[in-house]
């Protein structure tokens, strides 16, 4: 007589193929339990650029923004790690492997090329820097009248790859000069551009630098043009990020100039208060810089 539980404790090749696939996959599944539990110690990570024309170390730029960062960690209840991208490429190379969640970006054409690229949103600007305008330093008190005229003088700018240096090409352009029609010099530190002039190795300098400017008419130099305003410190976002965190990491930096504890952040920055950036403008700047 055949047992009729004979099939329970018999073979059942299907239910052993199943154990198989199921032990095959922990392996699998424990390595992406410890990448989320990483993702999830590391937290969300700030990308810092604080521009190559000024002299300030990363140690010095991290603690800048240490505060900063430990407000967005509060309100987005993660850690928040600081990461200094100390030149231009590397915040570049960064932003296009969107190895940063969020950015602050002292050289707009950078923040531009991001945020047209789609990688990159904007969330805040910051007060007192939305308004940088380059300069044209010259020892002539008369506003340059002709610009036909300005072609194949001799102007030197701070480094090629500057905000500063990117806005006068974008004034050059503007006045129908092309590319090579003036003799440009560069030289890496804002501070070193009234040197070129006063010694006449150029006969212009271009500078936005308020304390460059106003050292140099405090010693009768002049200006003799002055460009289009930009906003130059950004924060931005990355497309990958949830639109709850976006709208959380925006509205503390926002916030931060109205409570107690987001003053005292922003004054270890240096900086007074973030604002909403303006959409409209920054197409119609993202064109005219030539991004």
């Amino acid at each position: 007589m055949q047992d009729s539980h004979a099939g329970e404790s018999g073979p059942n090749p299907s239910g052993k193929s199943a154990r198989v696939r199921a032990a095959a996959r922990l392996p699998l599944l424990a390595a992406l339990l410890l990448a989320s539990a990483a993702t999830s110690a590391q937290g969300l990570v700030i990308g810092v650029t604080e521009g190559v024309t000024y002299r300030a170390t990363d140690p010095e730029i991290e603690a800048k923004f240490a505060p900063i960062a430990e407000a967005l960690g509060k309100a987005l209840k993660q850690p928040v790690s600081i990461k200094v991208l100390s030149t231009y490429n590397a915040s570049r190379a960064a932003m296009q492997q969107q190895q940063v969640d969020v950015v602050f970006l002292h050289p707009a054409h950078l923040a531009f090329e991001s945020t047209k690229s789609g990688r990159y949103k904007s969330v805040a600007w910051t007060s007192g820097y939305t308004d940088y305008k380059v300069s044209f330093l010259c020892k002539d008190a008369q506003p340059i009248s002709n610009w036909k005229e300005f072609a194949g003088k001799s102007l030197v700018t701070p480094d090629p790859d500057s905000i500063t240096a990117v806005i006068t090409r974008a004034m050059l352009r503007e006045q129908g000069l092309q590319d090579g029609s003036v003799k440009l010099s560069t030289t890496r530190y804002q501070d070193a551009v009234p040197f070129y002039v006063q010694n006449g190795f150029t006969a212009y300098g271009a500078t936005a630098s308020a304390g460059v400017i106003r050292a140099w008419k405090g010693t009768g130099g002049k200006t003799c043009a002055e460009s289009r305003a930009v906003p130059i410190k950004q924060w931005l976002a990355s497309s990958k990020l949830d639109a709850t965190t976006t709208a959380t990491v925006r509205e503390t930096l926002l916030e931060l100039s109205t409570t107690d504890a987001g003053k005292k952040a922003l004054a270890t920055s240096g900086y007074t208060s973030f604002v909403a950036p303006s959409a409209e403008l920054e197409k119609t700047l993202t064109s005219w810089l030539g991004v």
